[in-house]
């Protein structure tokens, strides 16, 4: 590694130029170390195909995503600043981390969890959003008003995006929000918290999601989202078209989805709820 000593000290003089910290130089410089010891080889004689089977062989170790794409970054300035190679750094792809799938829940396991939440408020809630798919946001956000029984949707306002859209109205959902009102009673906000004049406070469903969860004994981590996941999961499941799900779940891509798929009111509205297929009790026991 002799003849390393020269590249050494014009990566160390590229660095300083670049105002570097210590902490920067010496991470970089173990990288490129690194690199040039797996091949026991000067660095200067490695080409790009040696460096993507380099990064073949630190995904096969193991090593965390940050520490590839720090490993990424030391080999980029490598080739592009201390080589003097231009071309070579865009070549050398940073490390994407895969998405993780979501958890899903079976349908006994929603029912289980639902019947695990003791208030009647929290319940009908979180019912609510497993039956339409919503985000926290937005199922709290509800008012009476947006509940259309005579179309058999809900309005949601300001989802993600600030985007409106229309969600269907399951048949079960329906009787069990109209169970709910005649005990509750709520005048503006579907879901209102303490104050009245405000909606119910999102924590309140994560926190009401992880008592049932515990409650319920299920292994798996549950969360609000955790329901959207397998609403859109169930429906899927159940021969809904993809494209439908698109739209109710209100994706960052319905515009350009929307131009090609025309989705109607009417066809969400004969979407059936995966929540129509389960047998759930509204009011929780006394």
């Amino acid at each position: 590694m002799a003849e390393m000593s020269p590249l050494r000290r014009r990566m160390i003089d590229d660095m300083t130029i670049r105002n570097m910290s210590p902490a920067t130089q010496r991470s970089y410089l173990h990288a490129v170390t690194k690199f040039s010891r797996h091949f026991a080889r000067s660095p200067e004689r490695l080409d790009l195909e040696d460096v993507r089977a380099f990064q073949v062989h630190l995904v096969a170790t193991g090593i965390s995503w940050p520490a590839l794409n720090q490993t990424v970054c030391a080999l980029r300035f490598f080739y592009g600043v201390t080589l003097g190679h231009a071309e070579i750094p865009e070549r050398i792809p940073y490390a994407r981390e895969p998405r993780k799938l979501p958890v899903v829940l079976s349908a006994d396991e929603v029912v289980r969890f639902l019947e695990a939440v003791p208030s009647l408020k929290t319940r009908a809630a979180l019912t609510t959003a497993y039956a339409a798919g919503l985000r926290a946001s937005e199922a709290v956000g509800i008012k009476l008003a947006d509940v259309d029984a005579g179309r058999m949707v809900i309005r949601v306002e300001h989802g993600k995006g600030g985007k409106d859209r229309y969600v269907m109205l399951s048949v079960q959902l329906l009787g069990i929000l109209r169970t709910y009102w005649r005990l509750a009673r709520p005048t503006h906000w579907l879901f209102p918290g303490r104050d009245p004049s405000k909606p119910i406070d999102v924590q309140v469903l994560h926190a009401a999601c992880r008592s049932a969860c515990a409650a319920a004994g299920l292994a798996k981590r549950v969360t609000v989202h955790t329901l959207r996941h397998s609403f859109a999961t169930h429906l899927l499941e159940s021969g809904a078209d993809i494209r439908i799900i698109q739209v109710l779940l209100g994706h960052s891509n319905l515009s350009s989805t929307a131009r090609y798929t025309q989705v109607s009111n009417g066809l969400i509205r004969r979407t059936e709820s995966p929540l129509d297929r389960l047998r759930l009790e509204v009011v929780p026991p006394a």
